[in-house]
């Protein structure tokens, strides 16, 4: 990469930086309120952060400094994701809330993290293959935080997740091979828990989480 493309390229994210700041800014002046301004601010201050971390990890990638795997396993660790199995069933953990389907959001930003997290976890680990299968998604809400929160599943982006996963461990994500099934939890922090499970193991899957005691039943 020549010298300007470069510097053509930092000076693009580095004018991110103050918008982002500013957006921060806005957010600490309405956090009393936790309303729909709130709401768009912490939006825009997640698209912000989201376009400079893809934009420099692009700018790795045109560079040739540092091979797309080794970084994406960096990114996946800094992330915080997290996968498990048993030989019926595999429970991914990812930071953070799904999106809601109108936003334009980059899921590269965790999609290729997640990507690599399972690619690394299949070196070490025989994950199991599942032709009819369950797909569960916990959406998981720091209790902390005010209930209002909570989004109804079918305005949530959950496709591009769900595509990733399904090369590692599905035959097909389609209706023909997969049911899909959406829960609400209260927990120590915002995260998504993604369970793909054999269909004999759903009923004793979904009895453990509404035993749970920080279920959105106990509310």
């Amino acid at each position: 990469m020549d010298r300007n493309t470069l510097s053509s390229r930092l000076a693009r994210i580095g004018d991110e930086l103050p918008r982002l700041a500013n957006t921060l800014n806005a957010m600490a002046a309405n956090t009393g309120t936790y309303g729909k301004n709130y709401e768009e601010l912490s939006m825009d201050a997640a698209r912000r952060a989201e376009r400079i971390a893809c934009s420099l990890r692009n700018l790795i990638y045109a560079a040739d400094l540092v091979p797309k795997p080794v970084l994406m396993e960096a990114a996946a660790q800094i992330h915080g994701i997290s996968i498990k199995h048993t030989q019926d069933c595999v429970e991914i953990t990812l930071p953070g809330l799904m999106p809601k389907r109108n936003q334009r959001i980059n899921t590269t930003f965790l999609t290729d993290p997640l990507y690599a997290s399972l690619e690394s976890y299949t070196r070490n680990h025989r994950l199991p293959h599942f032709t009819q299968c369950v797909v569960c998604f916990s959406h998981v809400f720091d209790k902390n935080l005010s209930d209002r929160r909570v989004r109804d599943y079918d305005n949530l982006e959950c496709k591009q997740l769900l595509d990733t996963v399904a090369g590692f461990l599905m035959t097909d994500d389609s209706g023909l091979f997969c049911d899909a099934y959406h829960t609400t939890e209260f927990g120590d922090r915002d995260c998504t828990i993604l369970a793909v499970m054999e269909k004999s193991c759903f009923l004793g899957w979904l009895k453990e989480r509404e035993d749970r005691e920080k279920s959105i039943s106990d509310f």
